[in-house]
């Protein structure tokens, strides 16, 4: 199976009809992950398909518990043969488990999909998502976390939980940016 190619047609099914502005974040955000390459080494690809997939539980037809990484990686576990790590990166993408808190759903999701102990892929994943905008573009980890504050009341659980992400996402976009600079050295 080629990993790229089914979670480009996945994510596609699922999103590009009816989420055409999340279809085009992910597709943006999977862009991101080419550009890491040179750090993913045999990991590249398994990036690019967490990128590609890290919002399928935005899908309507997907959503159960309107956590979307905990309802898209159970869609991955449970209709897929979606290797462990991609599911448990898709699960815990972009600090989730801070958000899973705010919704009552950590020790759910910590139960079900624990976090990989390898921080440089998960670092990857939020790197991709946390400079990408909503509509696929690059951006810098700082106006990204303004926009998503302006679509979000700051009292409301999303508002709360980039509140308290905040400072872990800037520090994790900042430790990918730095490896990429020892890269091209």
């Amino acid at each position: 199976m080629d990993l790229t190619a089914w979670a480009r047609d996945l994510a596609n099914s699922l999103l590009a009809e009816p989420l055409p502005r999340r279809w085009a974040h992910s597709q943006g955000v999977a862009e991101r992950a080419q550009c890491l390459a040179s750090i993913l080494g045999d990991d590249a690809e398994l990036i690019w398909a967490a990128a590609m997939l890290h919002d399928i539980g935005y899908a309507p037809s997907l959503v159960m518990t309107g956590f979307h990484p905990l309802d898209g990686a159970r869609y991955l576990r449970d209709s897929s043969a979606a290797d462990e790590r991609l599911v448990r990166l898709v699960a815990n993408h972009s600090c989730a488990l801070l958000e899973a808190d705010e919704r009552g759903l950590r020790e759910e999701l910590e139960a079900e999909f624990p976090i990989l102990d390898n921080t440089g892929l998960v670092d990857a994943l939020a790197y991709c998502d946390m400079t990408t905008t909503p509509d696929g573009t690059s951006t810098t980890v700082e106006a990204r976390l303004a926009e998503i504050l302006t679509r979000y009341d700051r009292d409301s659980i999303v508002g709360r939980f980039i509140r308290r992400a905040d400072e872990e996402l800037r520090a994790t976009v900042r430790r990918v940016e730095a490896r990429l600079l020892l890269a091209e050295r």
